[in-house]
């Protein structure tokens, strides 16, 4: 039973068991009691039943808003408060001591969830590093040792040893591919314009065409807002590729007024009603990083719509 229904049936059976007592009394009313009296008695209990309804119904209203709240609120979707309202002091200290709890939660979920990035990417950096040092050497000194033996066998066996050959640079290939992913060098080393040409082209494969629309002007973000609209688009590339069927991808990047906008929109199945993975997940925590907007939602035709509006800061050029 909620909380409002407890109080107001105490105060009904309260009220009753008043009304009841003065109808039996032989002090206020007549006895036996008349029809009007008790006409007049049921009256007011009716209306004092109804005043109380009201009060009590207006007065804990704030606390059905925060309940509702309460049950959901979602700390990758910042920003909703309650509004004090009811001059009730304890509901109001009540909503106010609500409100300073998420702004403490946010706080500490964002400088916890930057720690966890940023640990992330150094250890992407590290595996990528060993990938293309260790395994990459390792796989190179292979295919040399192979092309050298290729001289000295027999010609039944160069067949196979020239399939041997192939499979080890397919894998050198996709060593060098899964390093690329891990470690964006092109990010650094050439900016993000190229970096997007460069992570379009590399999705253009299989029968998928990416056409990508990019921005030369765009103003200097930063390092980390550069590398959370990187892996935002490579997080939604890669959903779009494994599990939406689409044909044609289409990747934007455009400067409007203040901030920078990336629209990632495909041919596909769209979003549907699947519950949001630890890839969108994951979007939506980068994006709070640097207090950029993400946005799910269907393109024109059924398609997925992925929108990250991330903040530049006056001084870009």
């Amino acid at each position: 039973m909620s909380l409002f229904w407890r109080i107001f049936l105490l105060n009904a059976a309260v009220l009753t068991v008043a009304t009841a007592l003065v109808l039996a009394g032989p002090v206020t009313v007549s006895t036996p009691v008349l029809l009007t009296e008790a006409v007049v008695l049921s009256a007011g209990l009716g209306a004092m039943l109804v005043a109380n309804a009201v009060l009590l119904r207006v007065g804990l209203a704030p606390l059905s808003r925060l309940t509702r709240t309460m049950a959901t609120v979602d700390l990758l979707r910042p920003g909703h408060r309650l509004a004090v309202g009811g001059r009730a002091g304890g509901i109001a200290e009540l909503i106010h001591t609500f409100n300073a709890m998420l702004d403490r939660l946010e706080a500490e979920r964002a400088a916890s969830t930057g720690l966890a990035l940023r640990a992330q990417e150094d250890e992407r950096r590290r595996i990528a590093q060993e990938l293309h040092d260790e395994v990459g050497q390792t796989l190179t000194a292979v295919l040399l040792e192979l092309k050298r033996v290729g001289g000295h066998v027999p010609p039944d066996v160069r067949a196979e040893l020239r399939e041997v050959q192939e499979t080890t640079r397919n894998s050198l290939d996709e060593i060098r591919r899964i390093a690329r992913r891990l470690r964006p060098g092109v990010l650094a080393e050439l900016g993000l314009e190229s970096a997007l040409r460069s992570l379009a082209t590399e999705f253009s494969t299989g029968g998928l065409h990416v056409r990508h629309h990019i921005d030369t002007d765009l103003p200097d973000l930063g390092d980390d807002r550069e590398l959370v609209l990187y892996r935002v688009a490579q997080e939604a590339l890669t959903n779009a590729a494994r599990h939406s069927g689409a044909r044609t991808i289409e990747v934007c990047l455009r400067r409007h007024g203040g901030e920078v906008r990336l629209r990632i929109s495909d041919d596909g199945r769209g979003f549907g009603r699947a519950p949001e993975g630890a890839g969108i997940r994951g979007m939506r925590e980068r994006a709070l990083l640097v207090g950029a907007a993400l946005s799910l939602g269907s393109a024109v035709g059924g398609g997925a719509d992925v929108r990250l509006r991330v903040p530049c800061d006056a001084g870009g050029r």
